[in-house]
């Protein structure tokens, strides 16, 4: 894949608008057991819920996703990084990452995708604010979204998985000028 199909690109990755292509990924992903534990929803995905998750989110525009391609490998997929719950009235958004390929973890590119993410977010949607939830274990996601400007806001204690564990989350903002 060349760079000029990058929507966003950064140093270490390029971002693409998620395509029906993506969606086994998306499935093979979320099914990692190393994504899933970082997930309030925690249910097996399908190839199914994925193409409803295109018709009820990304067709209404509820929902901006694109997949985080490693340029140092031809463009290789290896996460996706969202806004979802868009609220263009009051400019606001949830913010969302992951990187599925095992081998990817650890290399900055979840880092990268905040920062790209939130600059688009302001700068190409108009967006005034981002919310994100993440568990409190899990120091490397909530240093990474520190470092793209999210601020810690909240403590939500005991919050329930749909898999009925309840761990402790941290609830973070990142505010526009």
């Amino acid at each position: 894949m060349s760079n000029r199909q990058y929507e966003i690109e950064g140093e270490l990755i390029g971002l693409r608008l998620i395509e029906e292509s993506d969606f086994p990924l998306i499935v093979k992903w979320r099914n990692n057991s190393r994504v899933r534990e970082n997930f309030i929803y925690r249910e097996p995905f399908t190839l199914e819920g994925q193409q409803n998750w295109k018709r009820t989110m990304l067709d209404t525009g509820k929902v901006i996703q694109f997949i985080i391609c490693e340029k140092s490998r031809d463009g290789r997929p290896v996460g996706s990084v969202y806004l979802r719950d868009i609220d263009r009235v009051s400019g606001s958004a949830e913010y969302g990452v992951f990187i599925g390929e095992d081998d990817a973890n650890g290399k900055g590119y979840g880092n990268e995708a905040a920062l790209l993410m939130t600059d688009y977010a302001n700068t190409r949607i108009h967006l005034k604010e981002l919310i994100l939830r993440v568990f409190v274990r899990n120091i490397s996601a909530i240093k990474s979204y520190e470092n793209a400007g999210f601020e810690r806001c909240a403590f939500l204690p005991e919050v329930q998985c749909s898999d009925g564990q309840k761990d402790d989350m941290i609830l973070m903002k990142k505010t526009f000028s």
